[in-house]
């Protein structure tokens, strides 16, 4: 029993492997590269907005491009501070406003961002904009998609491994294992590395956000302001794949300080 325990602990600690991303500073598990991603990614925002109602000319909408373009120009100014400008070659930021209720944005590999005009009323402000576009994009800066995509390849090859040691088991025994692996990878593993990613974004996305002249600050009001739209909803954070908004809050009071402090270097190199 202790080997087939042992795929799942192989596949979990692989999950912090890998070479370094030089915006965290961090190993990464990636096993795509920008030139293979970027394009099916770009692909599938252009479907998107065809199959959408994308809207444009109105204040909302150049309110979201122009705050989205003072946070990509906040990224390549960090990019050149950490001696690293060439790493957003490829990189084509698009920002777009979409007619949805949901409370939600998202970004796609290569800087392709959805913000929903259900966000809105929650943003409210420049400040809660840049919160929410500083998140996203630094979730591409991360490589935080394909980290995703290679943790799951991770995780199927696991379970084939696992298939192959419990072969000759019995079908109910094969089955168990594979719940047993399933719900242990993902628990234990995949959950977990998706919370690193959300933590990761938010003290990345505070740099940026106070790079371009923003408050930081604001960003923990603007998730006060989620955590009393969700109204205590959300699922346990155990089984989440982001941080409860009270541990969100929580980091982000500890964060601020040193994006201001980044933030001012920074913007202290001519």
């Amino acid at each position: 029993m202790k080997k087939f325990l042992l795929i799942g602990a192989g596949v979990i600690a692989l999950l912090h492997s890998c070479a370094s991303n030089p915006i965290t500073g961090k190993k990464e598990l990636n096993f795509v590269s920008n030139s293979e991603l970027f394009p099916t990614s770009f692909q599938q925002y252009g479907t998107f907005l065809k199959e959408n109602k994308v809207i444009s000319g109105t204040p909302e909408a150049k309110k979201v491009e122009e705050v989205g373009l003072k946070i990509k120009a906040a990224a390549e100014k960090y990019a050149a501070y950490l001696g690293k400008p060439e790493y957003l070659k490829g990189y084509q930021w698009e920002y777009k406003l979409v007619d949805n209720k949901d409370v939600n944005a998202w970004c796609m590999p290569g800087g392709k961002i959805v913000v929903y005009s259900g966000i809105l009323p929650v943003t409210k402000d420049d400040n809660g904009l840049a919160t929410v576009l500083g998140h996203e994009v630094s979730h591409a800066l991360a490589n935080h998609g394909a980290q995703r995509m290679s943790a799951s390849q991770l995780q199927g090859i696991g379970a084939a491994g696992l298939a192959v040691a419990t072969g000759g088991q019995s079908a109910e025994n094969q089955q168990m294992w594979q719940q047993v692996y399933g719900i242990g990878s993902q628990v234990g593993g995949m959950l977990p590395f998706s919370r690193s990613h959300e933590s990761e974004a938010d003290k990345i996305g505070l740099i940026l956000m106070a790079i371009a002249g923003y408050n930081p600050e604001e960003s923990i009001v603007f998730w006060q302001r989620m955590s009393a739209q969700s109204g205590g909803g959300a699922p346990s954070e155990f089984l989440s794949t982001h941080p409860s908004d009270a541990t969100r809050i929580a980091n982000l009071k500890i964060l601020i300080p040193e994006a201001k402090a980044i933030a001012a270097k920074v913007n202290a190199v001519k």
